[in-house]
């Protein structure tokens, strides 16, 4: 097993004009970090070496052409391109969108390879990354194409963990894509991603509700009563520990999450509105189900402060030390898995 100080950290660099590239340098002014990993960024020594001159950072950069020159204690930078590039803070720009896939694309081939061990990901904005080339709403979904799995959106921090049966799904179709498969498929990713990424053997997940109230009885809806008790009656009579529908309205105020090691919300904003009133800055979104380790943090570009030097790290360095912890557990879960111990009959 890798040594965490041995672990090839890849970042993404995202939107170049919001707060992802000053959080990243920022972090690593901090060469305690170096301790736990190797970063290998995947943007260019020149447009990082602008934005390090820009915030007035305190952080040696160590410009590479081949991943196999990223050196230990150093903040290496990949270079995905040459030129130099016109950042404008807080702008949306389509030109800074074809960087932030370049910085991705290179990396996640980098990921596939080996090359990296984790790869995190800096916000990106959804809008200027489209093109004829890359048509996708998000990291997520680009990432489950690239990598082996089925991936799921799963926000964590601490003991608290909220995955999505749907994400970036509008409103009005999220009823259409909730079937008994996906259920079955998602409670399953969170159900083995508990076990071999966060060491819980037996875990015990809560599902919410669909419509308010989860339909209550049809009136609200037949959603809750026709596809989702069903699907969780079957997958309880498998032996996972699955409890719910639950009404979304009162589950987290009443602290009956703290009941569960997940929660499985059916769409975004149900999940991801408690998950951030209660993490905010601390919390993690991690992609469970494929089969390399990929983090980001729970924040957007955030365009209103890029460029004013007031981006909070917390989130990110919770990211980079998540995606680290995820790798350690999933190979001692390998390990583990090959070589079971052995079981010894209880003497009569």
């Amino acid at each position: 097993m890798k040594k965490e100080e041995n672990i090839k950290v890849g970042i993404s660099i995202g939107d170049l004009n919001g707060i992802g590239p000053e959080v990243v340098l920022k972090i690593f002014e901090d060469s305690r970090m170096l301790e736990f990993c190797t970063p290998i960024i995947f943007a260019s020594i020149k447009t990082l070496s602008f934005v390090k001159k820009y915030y007035k950072l305190e952080v040696n950069l160590n410009g590479i052409n081949d991943l196999n020159q990223a050196l230990n204690s150093k903040v290496n930078v990949y270079n995905c391109w040459k030129e130099n590039v016109n950042i404008n803070f807080g702008k949306d720009d389509k030109k800074i969108g074809e960087y932030a896939i370049k910085s991705l694309e290179e990396a996640t081939k980098a990921l596939k390879n080996d090359q990296i061990d984790v790869l995190v990901t800096a916000p990106i904005n959804k809008h200027n990354i489209q093109s004829d080339t890359f048509k996708f709403p998000g990291h997520t979904d680009y990432l489950n194409q690239e990598l082996e799995g089925n991936s799921l959106m799963f926000m964590i921090n601490d003991g608290l963990r909220v995955g999505l049966l749907t994400d970036h799904v509008p409103v009005k179709d999220v009823s259409k894509h909730i079937t008994t498969k996906l259920i079955e498929d998602k409670i399953n990713t969170v159900y083995n991603s508990l076990k071999q990424d966060f060491k819980i053997n037996i875990p015990k997940i809560a599902v919410l509700g669909i419509n308010p109230h989860t339909g209550d009885n049809g009136v609200i809806g037949t959603e809750d009563d026709k596809i989702l008790r069903p699907a969780l009656k079957k997958i309880k009579e498998s032996g996972k520990l699955v409890f719910g529908p639950y009404a979304a309205d009162s589950f987290f105020g009443s602290n009956n999450y703290k009941n569960f090691d997940a929660i499985i919300a059916s769409y975004h904003d149900q999940g991801l509105i408690p998950f951030k009133t209660l993490s905010f800055g601390q919390g993690v979104n991690y992609t469970a189900g494929l089969n390399k380790v990929r983090t980001s943090p729970d924040h957007g570009t955030a365009y209103e402060i890029a460029g004013k030097g007031q981006a909070d790290i917390g989130s990110f360095k919770e990211a980079i030390f998540a995606a680290i912890k995820i790798f350690n557990n999933r190979n001692e879960f390998a390990e583990i898995s090959k070589n079971p111990l052995p079981f010894s009959k209880k003497k009569i």
